[in-house]
């Protein structure tokens, strides 16, 4: 175990990485997407709700989501930009518990900046050849708004069941004035999962890889798509491998740990060179 202690520690003193440091982005990475999470939680249970009391389908325009004060909240609105229906979750997100209102109304300050970023997203995910389209999947758009950090996250969504999509989800960051001024990429592909597979049965868990240097770590995106199936799923963990970094999600703590790939393997090396019966190649199967 010292031996262990002198690997982790050398390294993260070569490399100028600290454990800190990783569990810092890993905060900031969870509680974004817990947000994310809330977010389309609103939307999913929102949805049914209003339209299941609204009965004027014509006269909908569109809708989003946030937290407002705590609370997820979902907007409808009409052609003509008035509030038709606001469903919020107080408590939770059982339809039994929901506050209804179906007054019409025009815009909060709060919810005009809202409504403005997720147009402008749409009009841009409507042009621009970034944005790459599959066979039975929706754009799901998931604007978020934290003082002077205005985006817009787009993520794709699955028309069938028993799959989980990850990737061919996008960043579009905004300005204090609301104009775009960034359009990227989360994951160079789109990643299907079954829940349940015809040669093993049901999953127990999942691991996928990113490529792009900017996005070397399990995303925001990431996380919400696994806390949204989770009740599907009932994966215990997920694993993002990068060259540099493995991020393991945790299902039942919505904890999210990202090490070094490096120390890892040192990890691995040492507890091998411990446990000589680890050396069995059979009990080596690495996915790659």
């Amino acid at each position: 175990m010292k031996k262990l202690y002198n690997i982790l520690f050398l390294f993260f003193l070569t490399t100028g990485i600290s454990a800190q440091n990783l569990e810092k982005i890993a905060q900031e990475i969870t509680d974004e997407g817990i947000m994310l999470y809330r977010s389309e939680m609103a939307s999913w249970y929102g949805t049914d709700i209003f339209l299941a009391n609204y009965k004027n389908r014509e006269n909908i325009g569109g809708y989003f989501s946030y937290i407002d004060d705590g609370i997820p909240k979902c907007i409808f609105f009409s052609k003509s930009k008035r509030v038709i229906g606001t469903i919020a979750f107080p408590t939770n997100y059982k339809p039994e518990n929901a506050n209804i209102d179906l007054s019409e109304r025009d815009f909060t300050s709060t919810e005009n900046e809202y409504a403005t970023i997720r147009h402008a997203a749409l009009e841009r995910v409507k042009k621009d050849t970034i944005f790459k389209y599959y066979n039975n999947t929706d754009f799901n758009l998931i604007p978020i708004i934290k003082k002077d950090v205005r985006k817009v996250y787009v993520l794709t969504g699955p028309k069938q069941n028993n799959i989980v999509l990850f990737g061919n989800d996008y960043l579009i960051d905004f300005n204090k004035k609301n104009e775009i001024k960034k359009v990227q990429r989360l994951h160079k592909s789109l990643i299907t999962q079954k829940i349940t597979d015809e040669k093993v049965g049901k999953t127990v868990s999942g691991i996928h890889s990113h490529i792009l240097e900017d996005w070397p770590y399990m995303t925001p995106t990431d996380i919400c798509t696994l806390m949204l199936y989770q009740n599907l799923t009932n994966w215990e963990s997920y694993n993002v491998v990068n060259k540099k970094y493995l991020s393991i999600w945790n299902n039942k703590t919505n904890q999210l740990v990202i090490m070094l790939t490096d120390v890892v393997r040192k990890i691995n090396d040492d507890q091998k060179n411990g446990h000589p019966e680890n050396q069995n190649p059979d009990n080596n199967n690495i996915e790659k």
